[in-house]
């Protein structure tokens, strides 16, 4: 295209002076044609020469008798002088035998003349240029889309439309294209089998989790009728004391996996509805004891209540009370929590704010995940599944998850609740 564009102005040049050479002959032929038919006494009276030019001299004819008895059929630029004006002319020169005489015959047309042609034809033809490089591009484009739209729908359709690991029924995207079609089964296949591995992990963790209860409280039951015998030794209870509390926390976590597949099942109802402040009441009343341990100053600010419609309440307080919970865990003695709820634009938002250990950007993006244990939870002896069960019952109720945090400052958890839990 850089080339074309460089050869533009040559090519436009030759064009006209084609164009020109064009003209030179079709007027050679017309004289040639008079004087076939009315004789050569129509121009060369009395043996003067015949010569007439246009009043701007940018065309002139000539028609004289050869002496020199050329054989001359040419076009070529060369100068003349008409009258007192020295002029470039693109000249056609041409010998023809009449009544026993030879002519010569010259026809010229002025390069002034030629080349004021071309700078116009140059602007037109880069206008026509221009405009089929547009077109060209739009029909592209066009076609471009046209051809790939199959394959948007695909993308759309099965890999963005959908909620992983969720995906539905199947639903054929029309296509002549076999790459496609094939592409389109293919993508289908695959997350059938993510889907079926997904559920497959969660009815093990659901089955585990009930499976798991049953023998817990069974040795739960057996180590508290240990301690009721009168003859245990004092060595023995403790040993029993240190294995009743690492039942505790298998039940928990056991407890904590359940409730997680439970959420990801949606088992449970939304049909509550509780404000704001009064969710924030009751966490405050669960965790006060805690916040007092550690001397931490709790402050909660609400520059808008408002009701919480076609909610589980149960859930929510979970939510609220792990992110609390965390903040007074990784806060430091004196730290300082603080609670907002309020509105930004059209969202409404809670915010839990702390001056707690923070979270390092390398941890981040893991926050959310059970499998992986970060290090604060290492050094606190925490299961690290309160963020996970967070983040199942945030996504079970649509609600939007922003985490903000700098390592030793603190943390930023802030929760955007969708319309369709607002009411009034």
């Amino acid at each position: 295209m850089i080339l074309f564009v460089a050869l533009l102005p040559v090519l436009i040049k030759n064009i006209n002076q084609n164009y020109t050479d064009s003209r030179l002959r079709k007027q050679k032929d017309k004289v040639l044609k008079t004087v076939k038919e009315l004789g050569i006494k129509y121009y060369i009276q009395n043996g003067e020469s015949y010569a007439a030019y246009t009043p701007i001299k940018d065309v002139y004819v000539s028609l004289e008798e050869d002496t020199l008895n050329e054989n001359l059929d040419n076009i070529k630029n060369e100068v003349r002088k008409v009258e007192a004006d020295t002029i470039e002319y693109r000249i056609l020169s041409h010998n023809f035998h009449i009544e026993k005489r030879n002519y010569l015959l010259e026809i010229g047309i002025s390069q002034d003349s030629v080349n004021e042609r071309t700078g116009p034809l140059q602007s037109i033809a880069f206008v026509i240029l221009v405009s089929m490089v547009i077109l060209t591009i739009i029909a592209d484009q066009v076609y471009s889309d046209y051809i790939l739209r199959p394959l948007s729908l695909i993308i759309k359709t099965k890999l963005i439309g959908n909620k992983f690991p969720n995906f539905g029924s199947y639903k054929e995207v029309k296509t002549s294209t076999y790459d496609f079609h094939h592409l389109d089964i293919s993508i289908h296949q695959m997350i059938q089998t993510i889907e079926s591995t997904f559920q497959k992990e969660r009815e093990f963790i659901s089955n585990a989790s009930h499976e798991l209860m049953t023998p817990i409280s069974i040795l739960q039951s057996k180590i508290e009728n240990m301690f009721e015998e009168e003859d245990v030794a004092d060595e023995l209870k403790v040993r029993l004391l240190e294995m009743q509390k690492i039942l505790n926390r298998l039940k928990s976590i056991t407890k904590t996996l359940l409730l997680i597949s439970q959420i990801e099942n949606e088992q449970f109802l939304k049909e509550d509805k509780i404000s704001v402040s009064a969710l924030l009441q009751q966490v405050y009343d669960e965790i006060s004891i805690r916040l007092q341990d550690k001397n931490i100053n709790y402050q909660v600010n609400i520059n808008n209540d408002w009701n919480l419609v076609n909610v589980n309440k149960f859930l929510l307080f979970n939510l609220f009370f792990n992110l609390v919970n965390n903040a007074i865990k990784y806060n430091k003695e004196g730290g300082d929590i603080k609670v907002e709820a309020l509105k930004e634009g059209n969202a409404y938002v809670v915010k839990i704010i702390d001056t707690g250990l923070g979270i390092s950007a390398a941890d981040l993006p893991f926050i959310f995940n059970r499998f992986k244990k970060l290090r604060q939870s290492l050094q606190q002896e925490s299961f690290g599944l309160g963020l996970p069960i967070v983040k199942s019952i945030a996504d079970f109720h649509h609600i939007k998850i922003e985490v903000a945090s700098e390592k030793d400052k603190g943390s930023t958890f802030k929760l955007i609740f969708s319309p369709e839990l607002i009411g009034s």
